[in-house]
């Protein structure tokens, strides 16, 4: 998620700023109380604060009835074996409050203390990164009086995070490295103040190699070979080079000293800056930054791939990459924000002036659907009534699914993504079953009696809360090993939510990527529910094809669609068409990236979406589970009909907005068929 904010006041500028603090800690870390309850609770110095945290526990029970613990499954995913279970007593957490049976438990060799509190299990957790900075951040203002916080000058004067411009950036590394060096913003330091420039954004190049050869070329030399420094030094360049041209008009009109840094500051046209920096970046990206004399700035790529939006009135100007977050922390309404356009630049100089610029020419448009699907808040509203258009559209295919029998189907849904999807799928089926009930009346004949009514009437789609998720953490985003891990443990059912071997069990999903949560968990889990049939259904269609634009990975081989399309071709005798792609891949790559096509789509041509699969199901399904399972997809079109405006579809599709795109998918193959098919 990306934020950038900026007061506009001057006479009260820092209460205004410390009411931006104020959001930042609401949206990204506990409630007040409980950051009230952590500010007592521990005291001492960041390092020995802790919050509360509450686990789940699996326990052993002895002859005695005595429970004993022996596995702790932490908040995000990850297990712990209790390796000696020692003292046992009844207490108080000194560290965060609460209590009731605690336990003296060894994990990975290391003394700690587990609580029993009623139901519930808790450990004494250290507080988060972001609560430390925050509480750190507010420790500076703890003692002021109203009157401190309200003078502008003193607390940009004298206070350390006072300021009249705010920049945060959250990042899930799936794209590129992680770690500190690739944490933004990123500064680009300069002894001259209009030529220091921050730089933050959601965004993904796809021609780094392509801008780093032609830049290096001319004598610049970024840090490090990604697109965020490449993006950081391009910008920098040119800015200085602004910089440079207003020096040399100042001095022209005989001004000395300070009063041609004035001049610069007052004169600087970053729209300059970005028409010449930007045009050779191919990806998706919302960028924002800012100079070292204030002046600020966001831009958007030309295809609209990536989201953002603004708001301003006369105090502030605030610009994020969803609407909800707006929404809610100034709390007004969804029409007073807007959408920052392809292409399109705002720009606020350090008087808090702004204006709208055309920077690149806008391109086809192809907004990202699965920001919609998957990424963005479900509570904006456009995005809530999309996702429940998803659901709505599945009836049918699912109604074949279980041959029309909802009379012994349940519906469910898995994770708390897919809710909403979950929501328009009963709304389409409870429309479906008033038509059937129609039908049923009509073709009495006669004025039906009370119970002829009541039987008809009293049918009703069978909904249950059977999968539940134990953490928020999303396996599509976590990395490696971990997300293995966090598959395997991250959900339990709801015993005696369906009647055994008599009742199918339809599950609804915002999308199957990997299928590593399907495979590792999710079917054996809900089989332990004995239902006759399992339908697994995705609110999106198969995701085939890598995103290059800042979400996915490059790797085609993950995707469990595309392992499917290779085992069917194998299975089929086709696998010769396996090399027949790569050698329409190699020939692609020796064409101008313009003139490319994606051949990876000739891995797919051979079979229908049904088939794809039915494969996926043998490629997923484990070995002991009883019950029969289908896998059900959104389509293409249902997928447009739902998100008319987002026809972002690469990632199902293979049809790529930027030339880029269309280059890389063509190397991923390339690369997999070496890795795989060559000695």
């Amino acid at each position: 998620m990306l934020e950038i904010s900026i007061d506009m006041r001057k006479t009260n500028a820092y209460n205004k700023s410390v009411n931006c603090l104020r959001i930042y800690h609401t949206i990204n870390c506990a409630s007040r109380q409980e950051r009230a309850r952590q500010q007592h609770i521990g005291g001492g110095s960041m390092a020995e604060r802790y919050t509360k945290t509450y686990v789940s526990v699996n326990v052993d029970i002895d002859e005695d009835g005595t429970m004993l613990p022996r596995l702790i499954r932490w908040m995000n995913g990850r297990v712990f074996a209790i390796e000696q279970l020692g003292y046992k007593c009844r207490a108080s957490s000194t560290k965060v409050g609460g209590g009731g049976i605690r336990y003296t438990v060894r994990i990975n060799g290391r003394e700690t203390y587990l609580f029993q509190e009623g139901s519930r299990w808790f450990v004494e957790a250290r507080a988060g990164a972001i609560t430390e900075i925050f509480s750190n951040v507010h420790q500076n203002f703890r003692d002021l009086t109203p009157e401190k916080l309200a003078d502008a000058t003193y607390a940009k004067t004298c206070l350390p995070f006072a300021g009249e411009l705010y920049m945060g950036h959250l990042r899930y590394s799936t794209t590129g490295k992680s770690g500190i060096s690739y944490v933004h913003p990123f500064l680009r330091r300069n002894n001259w103040r209009a030529k220091n420039l921050a730089l933050c954004g959601n965004f993904n190049l796809t021609n780094v190699d392509e801008i780093f050869a032609s830049i290096t070329a001319i004598g610049q030399h970024p840090r490090k070979y990604a697109d965020t420094y490449i993006m950081l030094e391009q910008v920098g360049h040119r800015l200085d080079r602004e910089v440079e041209r207003l020096f040399l008009q100042c001095k022209e009109e005989g001004l000395e000293g300070m009063d041609i840094t004035h001049a610069i500051e007052d004169r600087i046209d970053l729209a300059n800056v970005l028409r010449t920096s930007s045009p050779q970046w191919d990806g998706g990206y919302v960028i924002c930054g800012m100079t070292g004399s204030g002046e600020t700035f966001a831009v958007r790529d030309p295809w609209g791939i990536r989201p953002g939006f603004w708001y301003m009135d006369d105090e502030i100007m605030v610009l994020a990459s969803e609407r909800p977050v707006i929404q809610t922390a100034l709390n007004v309404p969804s029409d007073a924000i807007h959408e920052l356009l392809p292409g399109q630049a705002i720009l606020l100089n350090k008087k808090g002036e702004m204006r709208l610029t055309q920077i690149n020419e806008p391109k086809v448009r192809k907004s990202c659907s699965f920001e919609r699907i998957y990424f963005s808040r479900g509570s904006d509203i456009d995005i809530y009534r999309e996702r429940k258009m998803l659901g709505k559209l599945l009836v049918d295919p699912i109604l074949k699914a279980v041959n029309n029998d909802v009379v012994h189907t349940v519906f469910s849904f898995i994770p708390n993504t897919a809710e909403v999807a979950f929501y328009g799928m009963l709304e389409g089926f409870d429309n479906y079953l008033n038509k059937l009930k129609i039908k049923r009346i009509e073709a009495l004949g006669h004025k039906p009696s009370h119970n002829e009514l009541q039987a008809i009437l009293s049918q009703r789609i069978r909904s249950e809360k059977v999968a539940i998720k134990d953490i928020k953490l999303r396996t599509f985003i976590a990395e490696g090993n971990t997300r293995n891990d966090l598959a395997t443990h991250v959900y339990d059912i709801t015993y005696g939510s369906l009647v055994p071997y008599e009742d199918n069990l339809v599950i609804i999903d915002d999308s199957i990527v990997r299928g590593t949560t399907l495979k590792q968990s999710i079917i054996s889990i809900l089989d332990r529910l004995h239902p006759k049939k399992i339908v697994i259904v995705s609110s999106s269609p198969q995701v085939r094809y890598p995103d290059y634009y800042g979400i996915d990975m490059a790797s085609l081989e993950q995707f469990i669609a595309f392992r499917a399309a290779i085992a069917l071709l194998f299975e089929r005798g086709m696998e010769s068409r396996i090399r027949e792609v790569y050698e329409q891949c190699q020939q692609q790559l020796t064409l101008p990236k313009e003139q490319m096509v994606n051949a990876v789509k000739g891995i797919y041509e051979p079979f229908t979406d049904e088939e794809v699969s039915a494969k996926m199901v043998d490629l997923l399904k484990p070995k002991n589970v009883e019950a029969q399972v289908e896998i059900v997809y959104q389509t293409i079109e249902g997928l447009h009909e739902a998100c008319p405006d987002h026809e972002g579809d690469w990632y199902f599709s293979g049809d790529y907005p930027t030339p880029g795109g269309v280059k890389l998918v063509n190397q991923a193959f390339v690369r997999f068929y070496e890795a795989n098919f060559t000695k």
